[in-house]
């Protein structure tokens, strides 16, 4: 009834709720019949659901890669320095609650529970990896893992839910390294890489959104990768402990290159996108779709016109979601196969809430909420 309720909200505040409805929330059969004119009212759509980003005032330059979006009115931001700030109504103001001497870390992700506990994730090559846990909305922090393996590069977090989580970090003996969590990120222990594929050469991970590795539903996580030959995604079933890896069709073959993010709806459908991060390199192809979990990825037919590095999906839809990067937000109302440019904003991040609540986060201190 709460999501059917924030449907009907959704479609009252937005232009053209009647075209929503058939794109946003209609079923598979409904939106298979959507005609031209429909996908006209699709650009409708698109303007009267993204009436812009609105930038809030952090009152810092920190750049923000770790963004965990509670609702609407509640966020929490991690980045350069040590940073974390969080906002309990809506962006108007922002609360510093950075971790103690906490100034040469690199906080790339954060994950929240709600406005009082929090993981976050510091990167960097051995003991400046690091995992910082809150229960009292950042007036303390507790290191639960620091790493003591110089060849271990910690990049993202995921959370299955309240209690069991996972980190992953770049190839050790040749194997991505997986932590694991079953107390909500209070102590953490290195899965075997008995089921983990090996990894190629070259192969690594993005420390860029926080989205290099998500989860959706209660076992299912996807990891991306870039960097070699190939850019793949990998995929488990069991919370870590076995992995398939699949091709994508994103850039490769560099280290600049590769996937930067996945967003998943469900076990299946799923959006990757990326591209090569160097801003005087092209990324004309810089997203893929998948309908079957990650096996297989198909090419965006339009895909973003530049790199992106974060995407979500929009709350309750089947078929719209948002991909940023440092020149743009790009939207798609279908699904992943086209996308346009709806905003020239940099960010580097991005996240959606289930109460119609909408993030995203980067550079010179930019946090914006996205206006209905």
């Amino acid at each position: 009834m709460k999501a059917m309720g924030n449907t009907r909200r959704l479609m009252a505040l937005v232009t053209g709720g009647a075209a929503l409805a058939a794109v946003l929330v209609a079923p598979a059969a409904q939106a298979a019949e959507v005609t031209e004119k429909k996908a006209a009212s699709r650009e409708t759509v698109a303007r009267g659901l993204l009436s812009g980003w609105r930038l809030t005032d952090t009152g810092t330059d920190a750049r923000f890669r770790g963004l965990a979006a509670v609702s609407r009115s509640t966020a929490w931001v991690a980045g350069s320095k040590g940073t974390v700030l969080r906002t309990s109504d809506g962006g108007r103001t922002w609360r510093d609650v950075s971790p103690p001497d906490a100034a040469e870390l690199e906080l790339r992700d954060i994950e929240a529970f709600d406005g009082r506990r929090a993981v976050a994730l510091a990167i960097g090559e051995g003991e400046a990896s690091r995992v910082l846990r809150t229960e009292d909305g950042g007036a303390t922090w507790t290191e639960s893992f620091r790493n003591t393996d110089p060849r271990a590069f910690f990049n993202c977090l995921t959370f299955f839910d309240s209690r069991h989580g996972l980190a992953a970090g770049d190839p050790v003996d040749g194997k991505f390294r997986v932590l694991s969590t079953a107390d909500g990120g209070r102590s953490w222990r290195v899965l075997p890489d008995a089921g983990m594929p090996a990894a190629l050469p070259g192969e690594a991970g993005f420390a860029a959104s926080g989205q290099c590795l998500v989860s959706s539903g209660a076992k299912d996580v996807w990891l991306t990768t870039g960097g070699a030959e190939t850019a793949r995604v990998l995929h488990s079933r069991d919370r870590g402990l076995t992995w398939t890896a699949s091709a994508s069709t994103l850039p490769a073959g560099d280290p600049a290159r590769g996937v930067f993010a996945v967003a998943f709806r469900d076990r299946a459908h799923g959006i990757a996108v990326g591209g090569d991060y160097r801003p005087d390199q092209a990324s004309p192809k810089a997203s893929a779709v998948t309908g079957d979990g990650g096996r297989s990825w198909r090419q965006s037919a339009t895909p973003p016109a530049a790199y992106r590095s974060g995407v979500t999906w929009l709350p309750y839809s089947r078929t719209a979601a948002l991909a940023v990067g440092p020149t743009g937000t790009d939207l798609t109302l279908n699904g992943g196969r086209t996308w346009r440019t709806v905003d020239p904003g940099s960010y580097d991040t991005v996240d959606c809430t289930p109460d119609l609540g909408c993030w995203a986060a980067g550079e010179k201190g930019r946090v914006a909420r996205l206006g209905f």
